[in-house]
Parts: structure tokens; sequence; C-alpha cells
């Protein structure tokens, strides 16, 4: 479900995505608080709002996970989101530019000490990433043309390996930072059926597999994992860096995520000293920089952050064994543009910037991320739907609504417009945006039965049942559009608001697709086509305005990016694209 989930970045388990928790005591609080050595090793303690979902990369479609720590691929992203060399020592791209000859770095080692080469590349997306069975995002943003076709994979010798693609595909190099996985532990598990004819593969590395029976080749290695609690990595000793010196990196011993469901309580847990970083929320900007000094850490602004916060409603018109997966009622209402315009225009976002993120953020209106090259602002002709509830009122007038003696909304047919808006329940900045959007549509006739729920039903009710009315969620971003690719392919594992059934469950039928939605689609595709970078902004231009005309999400508030670092952490390079930690394996641990 996220964006970027390709990304090879250090900081991609604190992103903006779909984040979760659940609020406990104080009692707790200090539990967590006391469990804590963080002052005292060399290791660097930071909080996640949830246990992870699975510790298989190819099945992985959310944050947090562990893969920016025990996985790389053939390149990597630095903090200014250049592109550099990870497993791969070099690579040739060819004139045609449909051609990638990387060599493989020599001598490389998994973490159980088995050697990594180019049969371990080939493996991971032939058998893995390519194969229909496994049901991966990762495959809609390999697509390539309208044909959708795969690359081609081959080994060349025992350290290249050709990638071949149909047809130039601009961002096919920057793709290439897919976590590598192990043929030597893996392979058996895609040739073996369950009782159903399913690959083993698909219940392999479940959050339930001993920490000792994952093979990394990350800077990291799962040590430990006691759900509800903790996570603790330890340095894989057959990583492939090495300093100017010679000496091996990473210099950290461990890596220690408590499981901390609650933004609250990290945030107490962090002054008292029990976390060594800490992502500041707007609201508790101005308490911890007073404290800054005293508290011996660094607040480091990153500028405008890379995600989306959106409100979605469910544009699904699909059936479900004769059942509509939204109310019909309901559904004519979602399907009008004029109401999605409506609803725009009667949010004030300007009233979220002042009192959520005490104006450390700006109105976001693109799906792309603003620090992107190709993200196109209102001021350069991006359309934006200023607070204008008369507005919003005229626009359900035209779509046939009207107000009734109570000056509530009902449609034509009589029917009191009131649907649910659901969020993950423990984000505080989330839950404060959801009773604000609450209030707002109250001011024109429209009852919202606002719901944070758990992280799990959520995500049940988003990819599995289909069955919600609205959602109020993130997701992360990042340099290339083509990440997002998933989010608007319309039959992309990620196209939330008007999702196909994913592979394994009941089939849905009457499913429609929009015209615009379909356009957005082949533009995506367009523009992945197109090398002439001018040319290639361009489209994605065209792709944002359809989205703010159109309207499949509405985007709120682009917040500030700040993290608080303890001064103990020294080397951080602070990304205003990848975060504190995406250079991890350069960072030192030292002494208070």
């Amino acid at each position: 479900m996220l964006e970027n989930m390709l990304s090879v970045k250090w900081q991609r388990w604190s992103i903006l995505s779909i984040v979760m928790a659940i609020a406990i005591g104080i009692g707790s609080c200090q539990q967590i608080i006391g469990s804590s050595s963080a002052q005292t090793n060399n290791e660097l303690v930071s909080a996640i709002l949830s246990d992870p979902k699975t510790f298989n990369p190819a099945l992985s479609n959310e944050s947090p996970n562990i893969f920016g720590y025990v996985g790389e691929g053939l390149i990597t992203e630095n903090g200014k989101g250049e592109i550099q060399p990870a497993l791969a020592e070099s690579w040739v791209i060819s004139p045609d530019k449909k051609s990638i000859v990387f060599t493989i770095k020599p001598n490389l080692k998994w973490s159980d000490g088995a050697p990594l080469n180019v049969d371990d590349v080939a493996f991971t997306f032939n058998e893995v990433y390519f194969n229909e069975d496994i049901p991966t995002d990762t495959r809609d943003i390999l697509k390539i043309g309208k044909d959708r076709k795969l690359p081609t994979v081959k080994q060349l010798d025992a350290n290249r390996i050709e990638f071949t693609t149909p047809e130039p595909f601009a961002p096919f190099l920057r793709s290439l930072g897919i976590s590598i996985l192990p043929a030597h532990k893996l392979r058996p598990t895609i040739k073996q059926k369950d009782s159903k004819g399913k690959p083993l593969f698909l219940s392999t590395w479940g959050i339930n597999t001993k920490p000792a029976d994952l093979v990394s080749n990350g800077a990291f290695m799962l040590d430990s994992y006691t759900p509800g609690e903790r996570l603790v990595f330890k340095k894989n000793p057959y990583y492939w860096r090495k300093d100017t010196k010679g000496k091996a990196q990473p210099y950290i011993d461990k890596i220690v995520w408590q499981i901390v469901e609650s933004t609250d309580t990290s945030l107490v847990q962090f002054r008292s000293g029990g976390l060594d970083s800490y992502s500041v929320s707007p609201d508790f900007f101005s308490l911890l920089k007073k404290e800054e000094q005293k508290g011996g850490y660094k607040i480091y602004n990153g500028g405008a952050s890379t995600g989306t916060t959106f409100m979605s409603f469910n544009l699904n018109q699909g059936e479900r064994e004769g059942k509509p997966l939204v109310d019909p009622i309901k559904s004519r209402w979602f399907n009008n543009v004029k109401f999605r315009q409506a609803i725009a225009y009667g949010t004030n976002r300007q009233r979220m910037i002042n009192n959520i993120y005490r104006g450390l953020g700006a109105a976001q209106d693109s799906p792309i991320s603003v620090p992107s090259p190709y993200y196109l602002s209102r001021e350069k002709g991006l359309p934006g739907y200023d607070y204008n509830p008369q507005k919003a009122k005229a626009l359900f007038t035209a779509a046939g609504f009207k107000y009734n003696e109570q000056n509530k909304l009902i449609d034509d047919r009589g029917n009191l417009v009131r649907f649910t808006l659901l969020t993950n329940s423990g984000n505080k900045i989330r839950e404060a945006l959801g009773t604000q959007i609450k209030q707002d549509l109250a001011l024109i006739g429209i009852d919202v039965d606002f719901t944070p729920i758990a992280f799990s039903l959520l995500i049940d009710k988003i990819d599995n049942s289909l069955q919600w009315d609205s959602l109020l969620i993130g997701f992360t971003g990042g340099i290339e559009p083509n990440d997002g690719a998933n989010f608007w392919s319309v039959d992309g594992g990620s196209h939330l608001f008007n999702l196909k059934p994913q592979v394994g469950k009941p089939p849905i039928t009457d499913r429609k697709i929009a015209d615009w939605e379909k356009k957005i689609d082949d533009l995506y595709i367009q523009a992945a086509q197109e090398l002439n970078e001018t040319k290639r902004r361009q489209i994605y231009i065209e792709t944002q305005k359809i989205t703010q005309e159109n309207l499949p999400c509405i985007y709120l508030v682009n917040a500030l990016s700040f993290s608080a670092i303890k001064n103990r952490v020294k080397g951080i390079d602070y990304s205003p694209i990848n975060g504190p930690f995406w250079n991890l394996h350069e960072l030192t641990i030292t002494a208070d």
C-alpha cells in the first residue's frame, strides 16, 4: 500500500505512511522507559508504533518494515537522492537505453556466510518478483509500456547480469534498489506447494519465523523479536562496506526498535532518555525546541516532507458474491465528481495548518512529493480547493442534492448524506484531522461518523473486504513518481480507491473504471517511456491536474519534516529526501 516500497533507504522504518497506534497508560510508559538501555551500549534506540506484518520483503507493502536494515539491492540512493552502487560495483547502459549490465561486487556473502552472487539476483527477479503466483506490489512498478511487459533478466557470467526492457524505461535504474533475496534459502519454497497448490514462499519468513532462520544481506540482521515489545538488530558480520581505512561498517553494534503504541508515549520516552530519535510532530515542536540544549539533542529540519496525507472515498462499484462492496446509495454520491469537489471545498485546510500543524506545514494539492522535481505547485498551475463552504453548497446543488428543514444535506431521492470516515487509531495528528473534517462537513450539512480503528482492521478493510466508505491515511513518497505506479495503475495492488481483488480473494463483478482513472494509468505508462526529462515532467504535470480535477484523493497538508536526534549519535547528515539515517553505516554512538 505504501509508495516507494522499492526504495532501500535507511529511514524507511519511520517514513510517513499508514501509521498506527493505540494509546496506552502512564504505567506502561514507565515500564517501557525502564527497559531501555539506550544510553549504556553501542546501540541506536528508536520507537515504532506497531509490530511488523512480515519478514518477507516480497510480501511487504506497509511500514514499519525491517528491510531498510536487513536488505540491500543492486543500487541505493544517497542523501541527495543520487544513485550509488550497492551490491553492484558498476553498470553499463546500452546506447538504445534498453539494456543495463551490472557487475556484482566480488566476494559478497549472506549473513549465514553463504556466497551472494548473480544467481541470487536472477532468482530474486525471475522466480519471485516476476512470478504471478507471488502477490507482490513490486511487480506493478516494473511493468513496462501499454502491454505491461516485464524486463528479462539473464546471467551473462559469474559476475555479470543483464536486464533488458522491451522499450526504454526511464525509471528503470532507480527501480533496482529492490532487496535481493537468497536463492539458497528461498528457492525451495517457490517450487514446493501447500495443500492449496500455492507456493510455500507465501508462508515463509512470517513474523513467527525465528530470527536465526532469516538471512540478511544488509548492514544488520534481525537478532530478536518480542511481539508487542521490541525488535533488536545486530550488525551483519559479512556486510560488504568498509571505510577509507579498511574498517568494517557499520560501526554501531545494535539497532533497537521499541514498539510503543502511542506517539505521546514515544515523546515521554525520548524526553526521559529512553530513545535516541523522535519524529517531531507539530504539536510537540515548541516544547522540544525549548528543551533542545538541556535535553542533549538536536532538531533537524528537513523542509517539506515527501509524504502525503489525504482523504479518499471508496469508488469501487463492484459486487462480491452478489452483494455490493459499497452501499449503492453512498456509491452514487462518492462517484459524483461534484460531490468530491464539494467535500474538498468544505474542508478547511488552513485551519488544519494553524491549529493542528501549528503553522508548520502548507496545503498539499498534489499526489507527487513536494521535494520531487516533477511536483507541480498551485503557483505553477495546479488546481486548488481553498475553503469555501458556499461553493461547496453550490456544487451539491448542481449535483442534485438539497437541504432539508434541519439544514441537513439529502440526495435527490431524499436520503440523508452520512458516511463513515476511518483512520488508524493512536496517531494524534491524524485523529485531530479526522475530528476537524467531521466538524467542517457538519457546517455544510453532512454527518460524518469518524472512527479510528486498529491498524490490522484498517488493512483488512482496504486490502481484503474492500468494504469502507472513506479513509484518512498517509503514503510515503520520493523523487521518482513511478514508485507510485502501483497506486495509479487501475490493476495496481495499491489502487485503493477502486481496488481489484487481490490474489486468492473472491472475485468482484461489475467493477467499473472511469475514463479519467484509465487516463492517469496511461499517462504513468507514457511518462515511464519518455527519456526526455522536460517532456516527462509535462506528462506528470498532466497527471497532477487530472487528479485534482477528479479528486480520487483529497490531499490535505504537507507537514515540515522534523527529527530530534540525541547528540550522542554522531555523523548525522540530515537529508530532506531520505531522513536522518540514510548513512546509518557511517554513524557512531558516543558515551554521554
